[in-house]
C-alpha cells in the first residue's frame, strides 16, 4: 500500500482514506475528497480549563477549518461514516465501518489483506480525552491529539502504520494500538 502526506493542516482522515483506495487502486485527491465533507467552521464554544463544550458533530461533517489548530481549537477533523460514504462512493461498496471493532477483528481484516483505517492520537501519544456535545445534541468523544492512520499489515506482536502525517511507515505493539484504538471507542472502516 502506498504512504501519503496529507496536504493540509488537520486532513489525516482524507490522507488514510487515500491509502486505502489506492490500495485498490483507486487515485482520488485528498482535496477532491475533502470538497465533500461539507466543513463546519464554526467555532467551538470553551469550558474551563481548554475543554471543548459544544462545537460541530464530527460523525456527519468536517468539524472546522481544515488548516487550523486542533489546539487552539479552530479545526478537529472527522469521524467513520463520512469516510465510509466517500469510500463507498469511490468504488469500495464492500468496505464497513463503525465502532466497537474488537481489536481481533482488525487484525483478522489485516491478515486477510484489508487496509483497515483507525482513529488514534498522534504518534500514539497518551493524553487526556473529552466531550463535547454537538450542535445536534451528539456526544461527541475527542482528544486534542486526534488522529487517523491507515493499518496496513500484522504480526503476532505489532501492526504495521501507514501515517500520512510525516508519510511513513511503522510498526507499533499491539498493546500501544489498543490503548489508543480504545480512545475513539474502536472506531474503523475496512476496506474490502
Amino acid at each position: 500500500m502506498p504512504v501519503y502526506q496529507q496536504s493540509m493542516v488537520l486532513d489525516c482522515e482524507k490522507a488514510a482514506l487515500q491509502q486505502g483506495l489506492a490500495y485498490y487502486g483507486i487515485f482520488v485527491s485528498q482535496p477532491t475528497l475533502f470538497a465533500l465533507e461539507n466543513a463546519d467552521t464554526r467555532l467551538p464554544v470553551m469550558g474551563a480549563n481548554h475543554t471543548v463544550l459544544r462545537w460541530g458533530n464530527p460523525y456527519t461533517n468536517f468539524v472546522g477549518y481544515v488548516n487550523g489548530s486542533d489546539w487552539a481549537p479552530t479545526g478537529f477533523g472527522i469521524y467513520w461514516p463520512v469516510i465510509l460514504d466517500l469510500a463507498h462512493r469511490y468504488g469500495l461498496p464492500n468496505a464497513i465501518g463503525g465502532e466497537d471493532f474488537a481489536p481481533s477483528r482488525i487484525y483478522s481484516e489485516l491478515a486477510a489483506g484489508h487496509p483497515v483505517q483507525v482513529w488514534i492520537e498522534t504518534r500514539f501519544a497518551r493524553v487526556p480525552l473529552g466531550t463535547w456535545t454537538a450542535w445536534d445534541g451528539t456526544q461527541v468523544r475527542y482528544s486534542y491529539a486526534e488522529h487517523s492512520v491507515t493499518l496496513s499489515g500484522v504480526s503476532p506482536t505489532q501492526v504495521r502504520v501507514n501515517d500520512v502525517l510525516n508519510a511513513t511507515q511503522y510498526w507499533v505493539d499491539k498493546a500501544l494500538f489498543e490503548e489508543n484504538f480504545a480512545d475513539f471507542n474502536n472506531m474503523a472502516v475496512i476496506f474490502q
